[in-house]
Parts: C-alpha cells; structure tokens; sequence
C-alpha cells in the first residue's frame, strides 16, 4: 500500500471514529447517566487502556518535568471543558448539528492568532468567517417559526472556543515542543479526568453503571473515538501531513449526522443540508489554504 494511501485510510478512520461520540454517548444520556458522569468513565477508561499501550507496547515513557506540568495542566483543563459543553450540547440540540458548528474551530484559530499574535487575516479567512456565520444562521433559523435551542447554540460555540484556545496552547507554547505527542495526548486525558473527578463532587456523586449493554456503550466510547481516533491521526499525520488529515476531519460532523439519522431519527431537511454544507465549506477554505503553521485535527 502507498505511503500516501495508507495516510489517507488512518485520516479517514480517525475523523469516522471521532464523529461515533453520538453513537456511544446518546444512549447513556437515554438512561439517565449524566454528563459528567459519562465523560468520567470515557477518560478514566481511556487513560487507563492508552496508557497501558503506549508504555507496555510502544514502550513510551510517562515521565515530565516540572516545568512541563502546568502547560499540560492549562491544556488538558481547556480540552475537558470543551468535551463537557460539547457533550452538555446534545442535550439541546441533535449531535450531528452540535458537531458541525463545533468544525468552525479552525475558523477561531485564526482569529485568536490574528488578535493577540498579530498574524494577518487574509481574504480567505474572512470568505470563511462569512460562509460559516451563514452557515450557522441557516442552522439556527429554522422553518415555521422554529428555531434551534438557543442554549445548545451557545454551549457548542463555547466548545469550539475552548478547542480553538487549547489548539492555539499546542501550537505556542514552546515548553511542549519536545514532548513526545503520545505523551502529549495522554496527559491531556490524565489531567483533564480531574475536572469531572471535582465535577463529581470527588466521585461522591458519580452514577453507578450497572447495565453490560451500557457498559459496552461506555467502553466503546472510550475506544472508537478517544483511543483509535488518537492512533489512526497520528499515522495519517506523519504520513500525508495536517492539512490532508484536517481536510479528512470534515467526516466528523457528517459521521454524527449520518448515526443521528440512522440510529436516533433525527431529520436531515434542505435548510439543515445547506447550514451544513456552508459551514464545511468556510473551514474547508481555512485549512487547505497554503501556510506554513496548518491547524492541527481533534487529538481525541
């Protein structure tokens, strides 16, 4: 198999991968399990199998210095919370629309970095402002009067706002240069199960799963889209590089949509089809413009 193909299959089953969280995590809100208390056992079961693989297996070692603990501490606080609102968001509004406003972090990235690191915003970011603002005009209007929860509207936004801070952390802090990605990765996880630990009340207040087909939902949560998303993209950036590999992220929002339609009824109309399709777009016209510091892919 080419170096090239090979690349773009890991891309590929990483972003498919990502968009199952509605798959894994719809039906554990269905029975009652709050959000905490899902991403609790999706990180604490992540950190546990990843890091058996990366130091039995890939024999990495888990050792950081002083100085390198409270970037990745910073860092793994902004992912967590990004997860919490994300997964908050499903509450209000259907997860393949949640995961396609949360594709605009791109798009944030390059405003953040316009705004305090004074890196230009060319044409091309502004074309993708607009598209993607339209975009999610046309997904919150909707038809007869009706229109998205505003609520769920603003936690995803938040959500995006979080990764686009975390990315830009992994793109600007020099200290983490040298770390290992895997390394890397696996703190993220570490720390940021922290936040649901406190969340939980110091697990005083974390729901008990007692159900095995409930168990093999949480399990697969902590699989498909933490464990082999994080796997498949760091081959398929080593070996076609981020921009294909975030290119190949637009399977994410069309993987939960393609699952809330299938599995959870939800409805795909015109309006919903456009909003989706102008929202990819503007991020498509982010990540596939020529520079020399692409935006990174969801490492989880």
């Amino acid at each position: 198999m080419k170096t090239k193909t090979k690349g773009i299959i890991n891309g590929a089953i990483a972003s498919a991968s990502y968009g199952t969280n509605p798959l894994f995590a719809l039906p554990l809100f269905a029975a009652g399990i709050g959000v905490n208390s899902v991403l609790f056992y999706r990180y604490a079961l992540a950190v546990l199998i990843y890091g058996l693989w990366i130091t039995l297996v890939k024999k990495i070692s888990l050792k950081i210095s002083i100085k390198e603990f409270m970037p990745l501490l910073i860092l793994a606080i902004l992912f967590s919370f990004s997860s919490l609102t994300l997964f908050d968001s499903f509450n209000y509004i259907e997860a393949g629309i949640a995961c396609t406003i949360l594709f605009i972090y791109p798009i944030l990235v390059a405003i953040i970095m316009a705004i305090f690191f004074k890196e230009k915003i060319t044409k091309t970011v502004i074309s993708a402002i607009i598209l993607t603002s339209i975009g999610i005009f046309a997904l919150y209007n909707g038809e007869s009067g009706t229109t998205l929860n505003l609520h769920g509207v603003i936690v995803v936004l938040i959500s995006a706002l979080l990764y686009a801070l975390y990315i830009v952390g992994v793109k600007n802090i020099k200290t983490l240069n040298s770390i290992n990605q895997d390394k890397i990765s696996f703190y993220i996880m570490f720390f940021g199960l922290f936040v649901y630990i406190c969340n939980l009340k110091f697990c005083t207040q974390l729901q008990i799963i007692n159900n095995p087909t409930l168990w093999l939902y949480t399990i697969g949560l902590s699989i498909f889209p933490t464990i082999i998303s994080l796997e498949t993209i760091n081959v398929s950036i080593k070996l076609v590089g981020s921009t294909l590999t975030a290119i190949l992220g637009a399977l994410e929002p069309l993987t939960a949509i393609f699952f809330g339609i299938i599995f959870f009824h939800q409805h795909l109309t015109l309006r919903i089809s456009l909003g989706i399709t102008l929202i990819l777009l503007g991020v498509l016209l982010i990540i596939t413009k020529k520079n020399n510091s692409p935006i990174p892919q969801n490492p989880i």
